[in-house]
């Protein structure tokens, strides 16, 4: 229930992301730039397009810089992410760098930054670079034209999710490359054009966590090293020897800037009743923004005191530029929005009547920062802060676009005019023979459940179901399917709920999606135990290596239940660490969930480095020794389950009021040790593998029926003595009689 409430506030709490998609003529930002050139010093000009050796600049009308070699241009270079959705599993963008030759044939690419949990610590690089470079050679708008529901290279085992990410991005975006370019045929003069505007009827109020979280509210911090790197890099020597004095990661700044127009984020920041105020004062067509700073550096500047120029900051959009004055400040002592911090200077800031500004497309508040050299000379960095009105505030109209003329044979209107679908659809119809299988699967399991009765009446029937559905998970569901679950499913979840839950990335795997919710229904039904003890891979392994050993002779270890009862909680303390974990580091934390050998034993097949692979099987020889050892102590996934599963609201399990006292059988044979010496049935534990109702329906082992049969058999004639102690718990036993109360029981010889 902790985490359940946790996580409802998280969901209160959170607010949905933005994916800013940078496509066509005239979409560019500051932004954008400034990721395309973080990434692109990583790489040679040569590296993304063979034989170039040198890259331009960035064009002003779309995230692109042109590579050459010598004085001829043999292509472009560009972030796929700038211009399309490249959200992986981990709910994160996946960055490649591509480089495309004039008529669209990919001739390089390379991936720069991902937190894909598998490809951190699993895939090998290798393998993910060889099915990158499969796209070397092949035409984007070739590609395109194919709508091709899986990528045209070999995917990679194991990672099938991040790599047909990366195959979509890497098509989509080198065509949206090229009608950025002018040459994306018909489709591209088949787009109709789109007009955004602010939607004024959106007013809610909301906090200061929710506006900066949602980008209502951008910011641009500035360190002390930042900006001495930043003057280092003029190459002026006078200005590198004046160097801002502190540590290199004091603060220098912390701006923040608004467009206050927007509605419902001028009531957030500024009150209603100043916003009614500023609106006023407003005349048709004109904006407002607001800037917030602290920290050693003043965003005003000494020129305001002097002629009222604030000559530190500029708001730059497109070509044009504005630079504010006196009359067009107005100083604010405080922020209205819940939970913003007491800034020392605060101004809201009117963009002059004339102005060419459009409040629906981005722009960027260019801070100056100077540095006296001499006397009189100073020394100037800017760097940018960029803004980019949040969708849920716009306006978004298609106008009407004529069709356009069909020459004979003409090529097919691309995906993308009419609609592209989207890469988890395509993914799902690529996988609807083993999205039938699963859910065959899944709903045999399920009656199962429902007629458990009629099943563990018949224990030879029983044992044959339960053993073919456990090698049906693992060898079909997990080494084919790689549908393992993970606690990192859970971390990424809760995640998502914090920073701005998509859909669209949990729709990615279809087969994992389909096991979530399942599991998640099967939890007000049954509690955890439906996926543990019947749709875990890695548990079915352990089951089914248990089952061998046993056969083999390997003698079991009775865990004594003091001691177990000290053991369990382990894995739900494994839990609370990865989840804490996660709140400070989602990829550290999903590095950290390596305890769980999911990813070695079913996803990898034991194909990874020997420590992984010397973990996992460790594991499972304790596993020989004391069943399903992993999951009674120490699974996080498990325990994670645990929690919410204690809402579930039936007890599908029968039990005697005689199970505990005096018969102890089922929780001696219980595999995981989950019914106490009393009889009770610990839910958080139980696996639901329904051992206990096949015992509480056998009249060769129960004690309660052993003793109505004996009944029917001595009214018939027959005393069955010997065959019911030879059945007691599959070894030596021995039938006796209370003489108190004259009730028959069994009991392990020597107990």
């Amino acid at each position: 229930m902790v985490m359940i409430a946790h996580i409802r506030r998280g969901a209160r709490a959170a607010v949905a992301g933005l994916l800013m998609l940078l496509a066509g003529m005239g979409i560019a930002d500051a932004a954008a730039e400034a990721k395309l050139g973080q990434y692109l010093g990583t790489v040679t000009p040569g590296a993304l397009v063979a034989g170039a050796d040198r890259f331009g600049a960035v064009q002003a009308n779309a995230p692109l810089v042109p590579v050459y070699k010598g004085d001829a241009l043999v292509g472009h270079a560009y972030l796929t992410s700038d211009f399309v959705n490249t959200t992986g599993y981990s709910g994160r963008p996946i960055h490649v760098l591509v480089g495309l030759a004039p008529d669209g044939t990919v001739v390089g690419a390379k991936l720069v930054d991902h937190h894909e949990p598998i490809v951190l610590i699993g895939i090998p690089p290798a393998k993910i670079n060889a099915f990158i470079n499969g796209y070397v050679g092949k035409n984007v708008l070739a590609l395109a034209s194919q709508s091709a529901a899986t990528p045209p290279v070999d995917i990679v085992s194991g990672a099938t999710v991040t790599v047909m990410v990366i195959g979509d991005s890497i098509i989509r975006s080198g065509k949206k490359v090229m009608q950025a370019l002018g040459a994306g045929g018909a489709a591209a003069a088949a787009v109709p054009a789109v007009t955004k505007s602010i939607d004024m009827s959106k007013t809610a109020v909301e906090d200061w966590a929710t506006l900066v979280g949602d980008g209502s509210v951008r910011r641009l911090t500035l360190t002390v090293g930042e900006v001495n790197a930043a003057f280092e890099h003029t190459g002026k020597a006078e200005a590198i020897a004046r160097a801002e004095p502190g540590e290199p990661n004091d603060t220098f700044i912390d701006l923040y800037a608004a467009l206050a127009t927007i509605p419902a984020v001028g009531r957030s920041l500024l009150g209603d009743a100043e916003y009614e105020a500023m609106v006023q004062r407003l005349k048709p067509g004109q904006h407002a923004i607001v800037v917030a700073g602290q920290g050693r550096y003043s965003f005003k500047g000494s020129g305001y005191v002097r002629g009222g120029i604030f000559d530190r900051i500029e708001l730059v959009q497109h070509e044009g530029s504005v630079r504010f004055r006196d009359k067009t400040h107005k100083r604010l002592g405080s922020l209205a929005a819940a939970g913003a911090p007491d800034f020392p200077e605060i101004g809201l800031f009117v963009i002059p009547e004339g102005t060419e500004f459009d409040p629906a497309e981005p722009w960027r508040l260019q801070l100056l920062v100077q540095r006296a050299t001499a006397a009189l000379d100073k020394a100037f960095v800017t760097f940018d802060l960029g803004y980019q009105p949040p969708e849920k505030f716009l306006k978004v109209e298609r106008a009407p676009v004529a069709a356009p003329v069909v020459q004979p044979k003409a090529d097919p209107v691309e995906p993308e005019a009419t609609g592209e679908t989207p890469l988890w659809q395509r993914i799902w119809q690529n996988r609807l023979v083993d999205i039938a299988v699963l859910t065959a699967a899944i709903t045999l399991l399920t009656g199962i459940f429902f007629f458990q009765d009629q099943l563990t009446k018949r224990p030879a029937l029983y044992e044959r179901v339960r053993t073919g559905f456990l090698v049906f998970t693992l060898v079909w569901l997990g080494w084919y399917a790689s549908a393992q679950l993970s606690v990192v499913n859970v971390l990424t979840f809760a995640n998502s709920l914090r920073t701005g839950f998509r859909w669209d990335y949990f729709l990615m795997d279809p087969l994992v999606f389909i096991l979530w919710f399942s599991v998640a229904a099967s939890l007000l039904f049954w509690g955890r135990g439906a996926f543990c003890g019947w749709l875990c891979p890695f548990g079915a392994l352990q089951e089914l290596a248990s089952k061998a050993a046993k056969r083999l002779g390997v003698r079991q270890i009775d865990v004594p239940f003091g001691l177990h009862q000290r053991l369990w909680p382990i894995k739900y303390m494994i839990f609370l660490v990865l989840f804490g974990l996660s709140f400070y580091s989602l990829s550290f934390a999903e590095k950290t969930a390596e305890v769980e050998p999911f990813k070695t034993a079913i996803i990898l097949h034991f194909v990874r480095d020997w420590w992984f692979v010397l973990f996992a099987v460790a594991l499972l020889a304790a596993g020989l020794f004391i069943e399903r050892f992993f999951c009674r102590y120490l699974c996080p996934l498990g325990a994670a389950l645990a929690i919410p599963g204690k809402l579930r609201m039936f007890d599908w399990l029968r039990r005697y009021r005689d199970c505990g006292n005096p018969c102890r059988r089922c929780a001696n044979e219980c595999p995981v040790q989950a019914i106490h010496p009393d009889g009770s049935i610990n839910v958080n534990e139980c696996i639901q593998c329904l051992h206990c109702q096949m015992l509480y329906h056998h009249d060769h082992k129960c004690p309660v029926l052993i003793r109505k049969r004996e009944k029917r058999e001595r009214r018939g004639g027959t005393t069955p003595f010997a065959d019911a102690a030879a059945e007691a718990k599959g070894r030596a036993a021995v039938l006796t009689t209370d003489p108190a109360t004259g009730h028959l029981s069994i009991r392990p010889e020597g107990t």
